[in-house]
């Protein structure tokens, strides 16, 4: 695939921004991140996250594959991802950032990819935008929803049948 750091910058910030999101505006250290998932990219196909060790097999590193399963719940609770591509706005703005523990579980198998299965309790819910209707299942809702841009407030728990 070979794609260059820099046009995959300017496609993961256009997504970034198209979703409510921003990407770390220290364009030099992001810069590098993206080198590490375009390196990822290359060698298994999918852009795992320069910041962990991929296994190299796509089941196994699903949860890691950017944005990652963690990157939400991070940006919520410490302003930032993990590997500090994704930032929130208040970051954007220029708050000073504390390190951000690692959510990812040790032991592969309470990993995301193998715990959610039909029936089984993981805290996951489905959310509904009451802007424009957008599901998604998750144990937060979004900060913001991709389609419409309506804050984190603007969601329900929404009850599946």
């Amino acid at each position: 695939m070979n794609i260059t750091a820099r046009g995959l910058y300017e496609k993961l910030k256009a997504e970034a921004e198209a979703g409510g999101y921003h990407l770390n505006p220290d364009e030099d250290f992001t810069l590098e991140l993206i080198e590490g998932l375009a390196t990822n990219l290359d060698r298994y196909g999918y852009m795992a996250c320069p910041c962990r060790l991929a296994d190299g097999e796509r089941l196994a590193d699903l949860d890691i594959i950017c944005p990652c399963d963690y990157r939400d719940a991070d940006l919520a609770e410490y302003g930032t991802c993990y590997c500090g591509l994704y930032v929130s706005g208040d970051k954007l703005a220029g708050e000073p950032t504390e390190p951000i523990p690692e959510r990812r579980p040790e032991d592969p198998v309470e990993r995301p990819q193998y715990k959610t299965r039909a029936g089984e309790k993981d805290g996951t819910r489905v959310w509904r935008c009451r802007v424009c209707g957008y599901l998604c299942a998750r144990s937060e809702p979004p900060a913001k929803c991709p389609i419409c841009k309506a804050d984190k407030d603007r969601f329900e728990p929404f009850e599946v049948a």
